[in-house]
């Protein structure tokens, strides 16, 4: 994008949008033109269309994070190119949300081990073990990562709504973040983009994890928040109260969290009805 994506940043912050906001617009403006291989003041209202059809119909992604994308190209193309009211529209939406894809834990296990790159597997290791939102791990920084034998935990600087929460960090992610820290010595960013000093674009947290799908020859799966979400369903197989993973994943509401959590029937054969245990005889 070059030109073109300095425009749009400088555009935003001078409009006030939030950081994340920005950094989600900037990512599906980067997607849009990898997408085509175009400029993206080349691309017609047309194909622009055409892709967020693809992303509901063939990728499947949410209905909200596709609607993130239509406010971003509303804003680029209707705002900062003055284009002639672009309408872009999404099927609607219907009254009973379908629960997105849930990674199980085996697919989970093919995503991680997959990528050669130790940053990579650093990074998305981190995701899933600690139920992170791809905002959150893009903008991470080396002070977040509380290591202490005693104190295990990741601290979320200023997530979503701007608070701040504590939320597990797993000895498996541990023991790559060291190798990975080791290896890059990070300093102002855990994970630094092509600049050292700033962090890596969301679009590309994107790309390595759709990458280590591919190659872990995965043929549907869900977009990176499906980590988060598996990361609330496993911890929910393995009994962890609910109200402990609302805390890790910084939901305001326990409602929001028990839509995260996915049990499938099989957990659910494992569970004794309370009239058995009523009834039973000793």
């Amino acid at each position: 994008m070059g030109a073109l994506r300095e425009r749009y940043l400088q555009y935003m912050r001078v409009k006030g949008f939030a950081d994340r906001t920005i950094e989600s617009y900037e990512a599906a403006m980067v997607e849009l033109t990898r997408a085509y291989g175009m400029a993206p003041d080349a691309l017609s209202n047309a194909q622009i269309q055409e892709h967020l059809d693809h992303l509901i119909r063939v990728r499947h992604l949410a209905w909200s994070s596709v609607n993130v994308r239509v406010s971003a190209f509303r804003c680029f193309y209707g705002e900062l190119l003055k284009r002639p009211a672009p309408e872009f529209t999404l099927p609607p939406r219907g009254r009973s949300r379908k629960r997105p894809r849930v990674l199980d834990r085996e697919s989970v296990r093919r995503i991680l081990d997959t990528p050669r790159n130790l940053k990579h597997r650093a990074l998305l290791a981190l995701v899933y073990g600690s139920g992170l939102r791809v905002s959150e791990v893009a903008r991470m920084k080396p002070h977040q990562i509380e290591s202490a034998p005693d104190r295990m935990m990741v601290r979320v600087e200023q997530g979503k709504g701007r608070k701040d929460r504590y939320t597990l960090l797993s000895r498996y992610s541990l023991e790559l973040l060291r190798a990975y820290w080791r290896q890059a010595r990070p300093t102002d960013w855990l994970f630094f983009g092509f600049d050292r000093s700033r962090p890596i674009a969301i679009g590309s947290v994107q790309t390595i994890y759709y990458q280590a799908c591919k190659a872990a020859g995965l043929k549907h799966y869900p977009g990176i928040h499906g980590l988060r979400h598996a990361f609330a369903t496993h911890l929910l197989e393995q009994g962890v109260d609910l109200l402990v993973i609302k805390r890790c994943l910084g939901h305001s509401a326990l409602s929001t969290t028990a839509q995260y959590c996915h049990l499938t029937a099989e957990h659910l054969l494992k569970v004794r009805s309370p009239a058995d245990v009523l009834f039973e005889t000793p």
